[in-house]
């Protein structure tokens, strides 16, 4: 078995709350990231896929594709936006690390043409780091 990977970054804004809980609630779980104003991130993005090789050519899938499938499912919906606001497969959830992990791993689930994909890697921070594989976990939205 191979294991593809693409790393591709992007900047994304987002707000860290629940609607249904008071506004205490959301300061005391989600802190300085419950921010009315927003706050942004700097994210890395690791996207692997698995499988064998075509034997012909050598490649799994040809990385060139493989970016343009990422920047065309994820990237140009969630660079340089707000998670909360402008992002319709984001719409009504909290846009957490692991909800982004499952979210991204939802739109590109049936977008791969060779291999499958494996795993979703997200850097949220040098030091805060979600990986995801596909196990069933449905993200609750709020509206």
């Amino acid at each position: 078995m191979i294991y593809v990977t693409k790393r591709m970054t992007f900047s994304a804004a987002h707000r860290l709350y629940n609607p249904n809980l008071s506004a205490e609630e959301n300061d005391k779980i989600f802190d300085k990231c419950n921010n009315p104003n927003w706050h942004g991130h700097n994210y890395i993005l690791e996207v692997t896929i698995c499988g064998v090789p075509n034997p012909e050519i050598g490649y799994l899938i040809d990385l060139k594709q493989l970016k343009a499938i990422i920047k065309e499912n994820i990237l140009d919906k969630v660079d340089h936006r707000n998670l909360n606001l402008d992002v319709d497969f984001l719409r009504g959830v909290i846009p957490t690390v692991e909800n982004l992990a499952v979210a991204f791993w939802n739109e590109l689930k049936e977008k791969i043409p060779q291999g499958r994909l494996y795993r979703i890697k997200i850097f949220e921070t040098e030091n805060s780091i979600v990986e995801y594989y596909g196990e069933a976990i449905e993200i609750k939205k709020f509206i």
